[in-house]
């Protein structure tokens, strides 16, 4: 851990860079409310197009650098695969309503509004059907991982995202009495998950093909890269704006979203940490399996969340709350799991070595 982290400055301090964008918010909001509202107007469809187009500044580039050719090697050491699938699928959306319920709804009932929790809950279910994309690169450069048996998990759980998003949240929404506007939801997810993904496709077999390697595409989204950043943190600065007054009235409400959010995080890690090692898949493999199950793809809970419920909603402040909270906690993570590399099997060969053994 000594090296230049991969995260850059920017990314590797993204927590603070965080918190200091909700203080902004928060000031700004309280000093100037009616110009924050005539954001807030910009809309259509329930879409607010300011916001529409810092989510996608923060989406576009991380979807340039999926590559679906990289599914050719699906069958290469599944375990790792099947062990993602899993717990992003079948666990983890189901655990985070379950967490959500538990907390809003009964332990924390005496504190938080019913409408409110409800709202809460919605932001919280959105953050577990959204598994992460982009930022499971950087954990697994941290963990030195096999970044080509990351790139096909990424892939694949992208594609998968296309389909079950929708139906996985408006199921899980349903069952805890919101009401969800189908409409709005396929809407969000054709915004913010197809015509980014179509439009990353395209760039990356352009600049592939015109010029015909693999370092012009990663110098094309290293310039991105910032771009994202900035997109995420004026995206905080204008959703804590509008929450502004919410917010210094009740000051305890970004804690108590932070509470279920943290036992959810470390648990799938070690579960998934966990049936790695009883599996015996090898560290390079079950460090980043486990760290894609407990990081969330948050721009895309954030972009659905205002446009279900709206930017000055409760369920768009449990997503920020989410990139708050996320950031430290997977950098722990990443301690952690270079900590007990030692007890894991040897290192596998990478998956573009064409490894075809059931690791």
């Amino acid at each position: 851990m000594s090296e230049q982290s991969p995260l850059g400055v920017f990314g590797r301090y993204l927590s603070l860079w965080v918190g200091l964008s909700i203080l902004t918010g928060i000031g700004l909001g309280n000093a100037f409310p009616s110009l924050f509202q005539v954001v807030a107007d910009l809309e259509y469809a329930n879409v607010n197009f300011i916001v529409a187009m810092l989510i996608w500044v923060m989406i576009y580039p991380m979807m340039t650098q999926v590559d679906f050719s990289s599914l050719k090697d699906l069958g290469s050491r599944p375990r790792g695969l099947c062990i993602t699938l899993v717990v992003n699928w079948l666990i983890k959306p189901f655990s985070m309503a379950a967490l959500g319920i538990l907390f809003f709804k009964h332990v924390f009932a005496g504190v938080i509004e019913p409408h409110s929790a409800k709202e809460y809950i919605a932001g919280m279910i959105l953050l577990g059907v959204a598994p992460c994309t982009a930022m499971v690169f950087v954990w697994c450069q941290l963990t030195r991982g096999d970044a080509g048996y990351t790139l096909v998990q990424v892939s694949i759980n992208d594609l998968i995202m296309v389909f079950a998003f929708a139906p996985i949240a408006g199921f899980l929404l349903g069952i805890t009495n919101i009401v969800v506007p189908w409409e709005t939801l396929l809407l969000s997810v054709v915004l913010y998950v197809v015509l980014p993904l179509v439009a990353g496709f395209f760039t990356r077999s352009l600049l592939l093909k015109k010029k015909g390697n693999r370092d012009t595409l990663q110098h094309f989204v290293s310039h991105l890269e910032p771009y994202s950043v900035i997109g995420l943190l004026a995206t905080v600065v204008l959703l804590f704006g509008f929450q502004a007054q919410t917010i210094l009235e009740q000051p305890l409400v970004i804690g108590l979203i932070a509470v279920p959010l943290l036992i959810q995080s470390y648990g799938i890690f070690f579960f998934a940490y966990g049936w790695s090692y009883l599996w015996k898949v090898p560290h390079n493999i079950a460090a980043p399996v486990a760290l894609i199950g407990t990081s969330n793809f948050f721009e895309l809970a954030v972009a659905v969340a205002i446009s279900l419920f709206g930017l000055h909603s409760g369920a768009a402040l449990a997503t920020v709350v989410g990139v708050l909270v996320e950031v430290p906690v997977m950098l722990s993570l990443v301690a952690f799991a270079n900590r007990t590399k030692g007890h894991f099997m040897p290192t596998a060969l990478p998956v573009n070595q064409r490894l075809t053994g059931l690791m």
